[in-house]
């Protein structure tokens, strides 16, 4: 009964989001107070209905209903709770299930927290916001539908994929689809404004807190799935340039140049156009990323479909929305003229440069990802872009970004004086130049990358502590630190984390040890500073695993410092063998050991990692987050652009 009303609820929300697709769109058009007022309501309502058609699915996987089809394939009655519940997004349709009730909890947003938007703006910006809504409710109904019913229901399911029964694929997806579904309000915001034929100071103050708020979540949920990555597959690494990694990351990349351009907008009203586009691109390459991880297009660890009638369905909802956007961008240029001037030296030209390394640099990653399937498709060739060509071809854009991300944060709008930007950032720069001196004469024989990485991340660390304490003013009065918006808090706080993030780049490619070999018991052997010692292999049976799990004792000039034990599990139910592998975790470096098979001598082949600055890395991911939510924080944010408030700011260009 729960599911059916599930079902039914689903069916209406699709419903209301017809309504609240054309009613506004028509009352801003005419001017109808009442056809636009039916906006707010309706966003509420469409929420309301999706959370309870999400409810009643949770609801089934909790109790085990196997008479649903999709908790037969992605469940089982033997799974811990945590990972019965993350099973309800650890699939197709449960996904897009998780990717609906967003967009309507974005949508839901803009109508309860968009008071001070004009009511024709806020009116087109949820009725855009209801049209995607609309679109992928018709995908989720007419060919992903999650209430499916079987006809005889089985006694028992066939086990979630064991690869996503892990604590961080079970909050990962979440933060993730909150990042990159976020990404729709912004790119409503920029239809809306087209529509509307205008884009001023208060547009860009209005966008600003939704891009914000999405680039947190994208930038978490990046996080937690590199780090899951990282101790869950067994490979020891941070970042693969998976297709499906991917497509997150070049949301990411877009939304950070969203998130810098509209800046621009709000204090200078310049760069207008280019902002427009950037709202477009940065959810149509979030479109992008569903249409690769859902059509089969290419292929991945973790992908959801190989579907190619849902493909071509996602690729018509990407080309109709990114396609009618770009479309009336190009109609509608004419109302889009900067009124901002600045000069080569400032801080505008400054972003203006962010911009375009971030956007290029996307680009870059889209080119790679997506060159397999050209080749295959214009050449009949089978090809494989893997990091090489990635490191290669991106790196070079990080480089100058991190080069030139301290001296724009300080530099003045309109005009600047780089000389004295120079000047205040020299004791930075002098202490990024010593530590790089200092780890080149440490690593006697290594590559440039560990010294060129310890130069940027300190350069950045200490050009944001810089630009915080040019804030105290020629008396050096801290207090004054205390008295800083929250917002040039979070440009410092988020700036550093990029750097940390640098510095454990650096420093995990560059210094780490492997080891491959045959272990016997009690024999031990040497990785770099460490030995290690087999003390011991067991069998042990987990709730719904059987595991062969290590015992690992790890010394360093004779001091035990731990004990680890690797696991190599196999989930009877979906005949799934996995790899847990063991980590000592520690600020400066992690010692990370995996078990593999037995062999005939009675050893076992075990792989050891020595891994210096790892843990910076998702370190530097969080401290960019917590300078997110600093911005996020501000009054000026919460009140959004109160000052338009007047009647004259509510009416609009004669279409």
């Amino acid at each position: 009964m729960i599911t059916e009303l599930g079902h039914f609820a689903l069916i209406l929300a699709f419903l209301v989001s017809l309504v609240q697709m054309v009613m506004p769109l028509v009352g801003a058009h005419k001017r109808w107070p009442g056809w636009m007022a039916v906006a707010e309501p309706a966003a509420t309502l469409q929420f309301l209905l999706v959370a309870s058609s999400f409810a009643a699915l949770t609801y089934a996987f909790v109790v085990s209903d196997f008479s649903l089809k999709l908790v037969y394939e992605n469940s089982h009655s033997a799974k811990p709770m945590i990972y019965k519940i993350s099973g309800v997004w650890g699939n197709h349709e449960g996904s897009m299930l998780l990717w609906v009730l967003i967009l309507a909890l974005f949508g839901a947003c803009a109508a309860w927290f968009g008071t001070n938007i004009p009511p024709t703006l806020r009116a087109r910006v949820l009725a855009v916001q209801s049209s995607v809504s609309a679109a992928f409710y018709a995908f989720i109904i007419f060919t992903s539908n999650p209430f499916t019913r079987l006809s005889i229901p089985p006694i028992d399911g066939t086990d979630l994929n064991p690869l996503l029964q892990d604590p961080g694929l079970a909050f990962h997806p979440p933060f993730l689809y909150l990042g990159y579904v976020g990404l729709s309000i912004c790119f409503s915001f920029a239809v809306a404004a087209l529509i509307e034929g205008r884009v001023d100071a208060a547009w860009g103050r209005w966008v600003r807190p939704w891009t914000l708020a999405a680039w947190i979540f994208l930038t978490i949920g990046i996080a937690l799935g590199s780090w899951w990555a990282y101790y869950e597959l067994g490979w020891g690494g941070f970042w693969f340039w998976d297709p499906v990694e991917n497509a997150s990351f070049m949301p990411w990349l877009f939304a950070a140049a969203l998130l810098h351009s509209a800046i621009v907008v709000e204090k200078r009203e310049s760069l207008k156009s280019w902002t427009i586009l950037l709202a477009i691109l940065a959810f149509g390459f979030s479109l992008i990323g569903t249409f690769i991880v859902r059509s089969g297009l290419l292929t991945s660890v973790h992908a959801f479909a190989n579907d190619p009638v849902r493909g071509k369905f996602i690729l018509y909802i990407l080309l109709f929305f990114t396609g009618g956007a770009l479309t009336l961008f190009a109609a509608r240029s004419n109302v889009m003229e900067s009124k901002g001037v600045f000069g080569v030296v400032s801080r505008e030209s400054a972003l203006v440069v962010n911009n375009i390394l971030l956007a290029v640099s996307s680009f870059v990653v889209f080119v790679g990802t997506m060159w397999p399937f050209v080749a295959e498709m214009l050449f009949d060739r089978k090809l494989s872009v893997g990091a090489p060509f990635f490191n290669m071809a991106f790196t070079p854009f990080m480089v100058v970004l991190g080069l030139i991300l301290p001296v724009g944060a300080m530099i003045s709008w309109k005009r600047g004086k780089l000389d004295r930007v120079l000047r205040s950032l020299t004791p930075a720069f002098g202490l990024a130049i010593a530590l790089m001196g200092l780890v080149w004469a440490m690593q006697t024989g290594r590559s440039l990358m560990g010294p060129i990485g310890v130069f940027l991340g300190t350069w950045i660390v200490a050009g944001a502590v810089t630009d915080l304490i040019g804030r105290t003013g020629q008396s050096r009065d801290f207090s004054r630190l205390l008295r800083l918006p929250r917002a040039e808090w979070g440009k410092a706080v988020a700036h550093a984390g990029l750097g940390i993030t640098m510095l454990g780049i650096a420093g995990l490619l560059a210094w780490q040890e492997e080891d491959i070999r045959v272990a016997h018991i009690d024999e031990p052997w040497t990785v770099g500073d460490f030995e290690f010692t087999l003390l011991s292999v067991n069998r042990v049976q987990g709730p719904n695993y059987n595991s062969t799990m290590g015992e690992v004792r790890v010394t360093t000039d004779g001091r035990e410092i731990a004990v680890l034990n690797p696991e190599k599990r196999v989930y009877p139910v979906a005949q799934m063998p996995t790899t847990e592998a063991a980590i000592d975790y520690r600020v400066m470096r992690d010692v990370y050991v995996v078990i593999g098979d037995p062999q005939d001598n009675g050893g076992w082949v075990m792989r050891i990692y020595i891994k210096p600055l790892a843990n910076w890395i998702w370190a530097g991911a969080i401290i960019m987050a917590l300078g997110g939510c600093l911005s996020l924080s501000d009054r000026r944010y919460r009140i959004a652009a109160g000052a338009r408030k007047s009647a004259p700011a509510q009416g609009v260009p004669a279409e």
